[in-house]
């Protein structure tokens, strides 16, 4: 009797698990690539979604950024290589503002599909050549509303992309010996070298397919030494620190290859500890309502005034307004089914000095 039952319930759970995965996902859903694959440089993969309980999609757009790169507003299909005035594209999206320069950016997307491609909505995608490391990718499906216009919906997986080819020479993309610094002369907002300056190093490396991939991330298998740490402080995700004055040598590593670069760092000695930014807590929210970023908890050692810059690296592109203020704010978008968007803060002391990055998550609830 006990084996009937057993048996019973096992057939009763295969068939409970056979109609769980053959359901519809509730909402718009990458199926292809999948998330945590790993995939090659310069490599085509069928793109394929689902499409869930979300109806009146009319065309999906996918994007490739690095796992830490802003993300940018998407573009129309019409050619985005030349900006029209007022940052408006003649297809109807608009650009955004680089939070850094301050220079019109928009995303170029990598396939455009509808609902005739094979499959539908999805099709033939390349990994961005020169691509290495943690990617995402990025689906944006546009769903028709008749009169009143049309809504976004999105969802967003994280690949690894390794090169093929083996790795040649590592370098770095900067003036050589690297000098930091402008002795006596202030500093306003990081404009300066200072003390407690942190920043990064443009590393390259030179592939045997003939392309040059960026390698300043760690993500990317690439290590960083100081042989001066009172002067040039390693600190995480491939970020450096000046600490002092005096020289150094700064050495990267990465698949085998190595290169040194000399720095010379002569500024101001005026003790100077960097801030520190504090993005807020993790929050969830309904679609529709109003989101604060705040950074008010960011604080200097010294007591200096901070200057902020906010922008976004996880998910389909938000109006981020007040982004080199405390506090950020932006409308939560349409949502089927929970998705997270992410953000960074970096504050800088009027002496110079910058933050290491922090980062809050905001998980827009329907």
């Amino acid at each position: 009797m006990k084996r009937h039952l057993r048996l019973r319930d096992s057939l009763f759970a295969s068939v409970c698990g056979l109609i769980l995965s053959t359901q519809q996902a509730f909402a718009f859903t990458i199926v292809s690539p999948a998330d945590g694959s790993t995939l090659k440089s310069g490599q085509a993969v069928t793109a394929k979604v689902d499409l869930g309980a979300d109806s009146g999609i009319v065309k999906v757009r996918y994007y490739w950024y690095g796992e830490q790169a802003e993300t940018l507003v998407q573009q129309d299909d019409s050619d985005a290589s030349i900006m029209p005035p007022q940052d408006k594209l003649s297809g109807g999206g608009f650009s955004g503002k680089d939070s850094i320069s301050s220079a019109p950016v928009v995303a170029i997307a990598s396939l455009s599909s509808g609902s005739q491609q094979t499959p539908p909505f999805g099709g033939t995608l390349n990994v961005p050549k020169d691509a290495i490391g943690p990617m995402r990718l990025l689906a944006v499906a546009e769903i028709s509303r008749g009169r009143l216009g049309t809504r976004t919906v999105f969802d967003e997986v994280i690949v690894k992309v390794e090169p093929e080819a083996a790795l040649q020479t590592i370098d770095f993309e900067t003036d050589k010996p690297l000098q930091l610094g402008r002795t006596g002369q202030s500093s306003a907002f990081g404009h300066v070298d200072s003390l407690g300056k942190v920043f990064e190093l443009p590393v390259v490396g030179e592939f045997a397919d003939g392309v040059v991939r960026p390698l300043a991330s760690p993500a990317s298998g690439t290590s960083y030494q100081s042989s001066n740490s009172a002067v040039i402080k390693v600190l995480n995700d491939g970020m450096l620190q000046i600490v002092g004055n005096g020289k150094a040598i700064v050495t990267v590593k990465n698949r085998g290859k190595q290169a040194s670069l000399d720095v010379n760092v002569t500024v101001n000695d005026e003790p100077n500890e960097p801030p520190v930014a504090d993005a807020g807590r993790n929050k969830t929210v309904k679609a529709g309502t109003k989101v604060k970023l705040s950074g008010l908890n960011s604080r200097d050692p010294e007591g200096e005034a901070l200057y902020y810059s906010w922008s976004q690296i996880r998910g389909s592109k938000v109006p981020l307004l007040d982004v080199n203020g405390p506090e950020a704010s932006f409308q939560a978008p349409h949502a089927s089914e929970p998705r997270t968007y992410r953000f960074k803060l970096r504050v800088t002391d009027k002496k110079g000095a910058d933050s290491l990055p922090a980062f809050v998550d905001v998980t827009v609830e329907p």
